[in-house]
């Protein structure tokens, strides 16, 4: 019996546009919420990152989370700025919110939320991402869907990535669900359709935004070409 549908967020709930410019726009508008512009100007700051950090944030199998605070309060420590938690915090939000361009809602992510919702199940949200999960959460809660869910969980609030168990079963456990009674919605097809198949989950590859086919990945048990199909799914799973 079906009782909770899993969603990853980016490239899933939402379009997720990265664009490698924007790393030193981000790093400006964090500078300057404390005060360094200077150091923008500079552009020091963001090649340090390019340099150091930056080839760390995606490495292929790796399931330890970052610690992102701390690895901003680390690069900054270089140029001689030593941030107190509110300025750090300052910096981060700023840096967040320069990206929100690139964070894209589904057109029918709501309808779909709530269509889900009308069926009795409990919906939750799994994503892989490093920022603070205040912001995460806040992102959620500005796109209408923290609203329309009953949980959310992301890596940098548990220390682990997808495919790792521990955030799928934080989510399950906060939901109050086997894996046998839940789906899982997601892109990837290593973290999140090996994972969650991993813990005896059905899953369903997400392709409206990306059509991942990395070689590492597991098969899903469904395709879904709109976000959409996911109810024919359910549909039937439930039937």
């Amino acid at each position: 019996m079906l009782r909770a549908v899993l969603f990853d967020w980016g490239d899933t709930l939402m379009e997720w546009k990265w664009d490698e410019a924007f790393v030193e726009k981000g790093h400006r508008a964090g500078l300057t919420a404390i005060g360094r512009a200077d150091l923008a100007d500079e552009g020091e700051v963001t090649a340090r990152f390019r340099d150091a950090y930056l080839p760390t944030f995606w490495q292929p199998g790796a399931v330890e989370e970052l610690e992102y605070p701390g690895l901003v309060r680390e690069l900054l420590a270089q140029f001689g700025v030593h941030p107190t938690d509110e300025e750090l915090n300052a910096f981060l939000e700023a840096e967040h919110a320069e990206w929100a361009w690139a964070r894209r809602l589904g057109a029918t992510t709501h309808a779909l939320l709530e269509s889900l919702r009308s069926r009795g199940l409990k919906l939750g949200v799994v994503s892989n991402a490093f920022d603070p999960g205040w912001l995460l959460h806040r992102d959620l809660a500005d796109a209408g869907v923290a609203e329309r869910i009953d949980f959310a969980v992301f890596s940098s609030e548990v220390g682990k990535r997808k495919p790792h168990p521990l955030i799928f079963q934080t989510a399950l456990g906060a939901l109050g669900v086997e894996p046998a009674e839940t789906l899982f919605v997601g892109d990837r097809r290593e973290q999140d359709i090996g994972g969650a198949s991993q813990l005896g989950m059905k899953t369903v590859q997400a392709v409206w935004f990306i059509a991942d086919d990395s070689e590492n990945g597991a098969e899903p048990d469904y395709v879904a070409f709109t976000q959409f199909d996911v109810l024919n799914i359910v549909d039937r799973l439930c039937a």
